[in-house]
């Protein structure tokens, strides 16, 4: 893959999860505080698996 698509594919994932943090922040101001709890977790294994990715 190109130098230039990998580095897209990271900007949009970049921003698909500051997209998600919005997401629950606004179910946490909602009282939705289950659900923002789980997507919490989900978007922390996420994360974690997006930047085991980029070091391998």
């Amino acid at each position: 893959m190109a130098r230039d698509e990998t580095e897209r594919y990271r900007k949009a994932a970049e921003a698909t999860l500051q997209q998600l943090d919005w997401c629950i922040d606004y179910l946490q101001r909602v009282g939705k505080r289950k659900i923002a709890i789980q997507l919490a977790k989900n978007r922390s294994s996420i994360e974690r698996k997006l930047r085991a990715a980029a070091t391998a």
